[in-house]
């Protein structure tokens, strides 16, 4: 018999569930097909970059003014897109195709438009909710933060993820990590011109001015110097390792047991693309261990761009880190920490975790670069960056009086391109700040875009979608950067 509180069961117990069931339904899949279709169709269209529709520019003009009175202050770049793109190439709003080189400063690795992230997407769309959080959520983000941790575990001890909605709470995450696990240190140590993010916090240690203007100033913080190639090569590197591990002995010797951690960004993103020298991070790591300080690496740029997944990876140090952060490419952003960092209960919580989209799509992401060709030394990441390289050496060849040397990068001549991966970097105009946003602009109007990085000198930065990007691409969006530099005063 059924009663009120036990309703009648199906004569047969069916093998799956119905939220399954409406996933798998042939109706639901030529649906999402008939979609793609008409996305190929549409994106295929967009072939090259072009200037903006006159017929759509008084429209644009109102759409960009409205965008700029709604959050305050203008827009940094006049970009608004039309939700339409093929690969590196983006529509705007007006009707204008740009290459997309810079992917909202790394988060699109597989450009735009891509239909089996767009898949993933419209089959994301199916869920009963759209956030899910700590109290209650569906399997996907689980999926996610367990494949990211296979990933990471392959060469580090991590073991465990926690995710967060940005890459500066994931980056606050690991600091309460760090200083529970540590109390009652807390000091922190980062390197010079570290970026961590916008919250109060974040904007602290962050190692820009502008960024804390009017914030009160709470977190402790000692800044060690980056790894300085031109130094290191005039002192020779064993003397300068060794002077590096003695400047960050005198800040533990000052503050005796009041560090709780020292924030690695092993290839420093908006300080530059500066990168870190393996035997040296490798000697401030240890040094650290040895102290009973934190090791956190910061990846939420680096990930997935290096010609190894993780930099730690690439640097050799795997096994030295205590706390890491991803973010950007993941679509999700993430804290993973080892067993000896698992916080207590209560530290950390938050009603949202992610949406069922940025689960779904991220673990498409990572499935693509653990199964594709982008790692190792002939993978297609730092194929793409040796191409970069070539030409921006021929660009530099071809106008010199672009790119003067660069005292504080040993010279001129191909020191002038740098970075590592899909992190690449050029510096134009002896790095001269307003130069540079000037060239960004310039680039823009012609029709590729790019964003700067350095705190002087100050570079183009480049974060192209290596995940979709030709190799017959490069000199169609060198072309591009050429017309614009040439208008730069």
């Amino acid at each position: 018999m059924t009663t009120a509180h036990s309703p009648a069961q199906p004569a047969t117990i069916p093998s799956t569930t119905l939220g399954a069931g409406l996933r798998s339904s042939p109706a639901v899949r030529t649906a999402v097909d008939t979609i793609l279709a008409e996305l190929a169709r549409a994106s295929a269209a967009l072939t090259a970059e072009r200037p903006p529709n006159p017929g759509l520019k008084e429209s644009y003009d109102a759409l960009l003014a409205r965008a700029s009175d709604v959050r305050g202050r203008a827009l940094l770049y006049p970009f608004i897109g039309s939700g339409l793109g093929n690969g590196a190439l983006v529509e705007l709003a007006d009707g204008s195709v740009k290459w997309d080189m810079v992917c909202g400063i790394g988060v699109n690795f597989f450009g735009h438009s891509d239909p089996d992230l767009t898949r993933a997407a419209i089959e994301a769309g199916l869920d009963d909710v759209v956030k899910h959080g700590n109290l209650t959520s569906n399997a996907d983000a689980y999926e996610f933060s367990s494949l990211l941790v296979s990933l990471a575990s392959a060469n580090s001890a991590l073991r465990h993820c926690y995710l967060a909605t940005s890459g500066a709470m994931a980056n606050e995450n690991a600091l309460k990590i760090c200083f529970q696990k540590h109390s009652p240190a807390s000091r922190v140590i980062a390197f010079r011109d570290c970026f961590m993010g916008r919250s109060t916090t974040m904007s602290q240690i962050g190692d820009a001015p502008d960024y804390r203007q009017g914030l009160p100033l709470n977190t402790l913080v000692d800044y060690m110097p980056f790894f300085d190639p031109v130094e290191a090569e005039r002192q020779g590197k064993a003397a300068y390792i060794a002077a590096s591990v003695a400047r960050l002995e005198d800040f533990i010797h000052r503050y005796p047991g009041q560090h709780a951690c020292f924030i690695f960004e092993l290839i420093q993103g908006e300080g530059g693309f500066n990168i870190a020298d393996p035997e040296w991070a490798r000697a401030l790591m240890e040094c650290c261990k040895k102290h009973r300080i934190a090791v956190w690496d910061d990846e939420i740029q680096t990930f997935g761009r290096t010609p190894r997944m993780f930099a730690y990876e690439l640097m050799g140090v795997g096994d030295l880190v205590d706390v890491l952060t991803v973010g950007k490419m993941t679509q999700c952003c993430a804290t993973l920490f080892t067993p000896e960092y698992n916080p207590k209960a209560g530290l950390l919580s938050g009603t949202f975790t992610g949406e069922t989209v940025s689960f779904r799509v991220g673990t498409r992401v990572l499935q693509r670069l653990r199964d594709g060709a982008f790692y190792g030394d002939s993978g297609s990441n730092a194929r793409h960056h040796a191409l970069f390289r070539r030409l921006a050496a021929d660009l530099i060849a071809r106008h010199p009086d672009w790119f003067p040397p660069v005292p504080a990068l040993g010279g001129g001549g191909d020191r002038l391109a740098g970075g590592v991966g899909g992190m690449m970097r050029l510096t134009a105009f002896g790095g001269d700040k307003a130069r540079i946003t000037a060239a960004c602009k310039a680039c823009l109007d012609e029709g590729v875009i790019v964003f700067y990085c350095g705190h002087g000198p100050y570079h183009l930065r480049l974060l192209p979608p290596l995940g979709v990007f030709k190799d017959s691409d490069w000199p169609r969006v060198f072309a591009v950067i050429e017309r614009a530099l040439a208008k730069v005063k």
